[in-house]
């Protein structure tokens, strides 16, 4: 069972951070995350909640992660997320959750961010750490599988790199102040300078 030894100390603490971390590995159980190089998908939103509690944000930010992707990856709908968690977790995960109904691609993204520039700063954390363990996870899988990672992703891996560019360009607009932007703009760079050295490496 995953976790991490911080969230487990602040879900003893707290009812609503220990009932969230319940009910997204009830969501996310038997999951796999694409592009993870087979990481149970439960590992991501731990993840994203240890990055934000580090910061020492709030319990309802700390909810709001371990649940932000449980809307899109389950059969969960908002209305019960709001009605378990209470409004402001509720309002969180809805800002989270991708408009998939908008289509192609790049305009759902595009409409995403916009939503989560808008709903504030408390979204804009969870944004934020959630691209910075999504590129952490993928440049670890990208060292041993290369391109071979994208076709995991639910868009070629050069969108994706330029979707993250997007991202981080808003985050510095919205939320210059936010401790995660050096690394995600490092991570970034690092993601497109792998990609530029495996590009350049002769063919087996």
């Amino acid at each position: 069972m995953s976790s991490s030894p911080r969230i487990e100390a602040i879900a003893e603490r707290s009812e609503l951070v220990r009932d969230a971390l319940e009910a997204a590995r009830e969501a996310h159980a038997g999951q796999i995350r694409n592009g993870s190089g087979g990481m149970p998908y439960i590992e991501h939103p731990i993840t994203v909640a240890e990055l934000l509690a580090a910061q020492g944000l709030p319990e309802e930010v700390l909810a709001a992660a371990l649940l932000h992707d449980v809307v899109e990856e389950s059969d969960a709908e908002l209305g019960e997320i709001r009605a378990r968690f209470g409004e402001r977790v509720g309002t969180l995960v809805g800002a989270l959750t991708d408009p998939e109904e908008i289509q192609p691609y790049e305009r759902r993204k595009d409409a995403h961010r916009a939503i989560v520039a808008q709903a504030g700063p408390d979204a804009l954390a969870i944004y934020a750490a959630d691209k910075l363990a999504n590129l952490r996870a993928l440049r670890r899988v990208y060292a041993s599988e290369g391109e071979a990672v994208g076709e995991e992703l639910k868009a070629p891996l050069e969108v994706k790199v330029a979707v993250w560019g997007a991202d981080i360009s808003m985050l510095a607009r919205e939320a210059p102040s936010l401790p995660f932007l050096g690394e995600l703009e490092a991570q970034l760079a690092g993601l497109r300078a792998d990609r530029a050295a495996a590009a350049r490496a002769p063919a087996p």
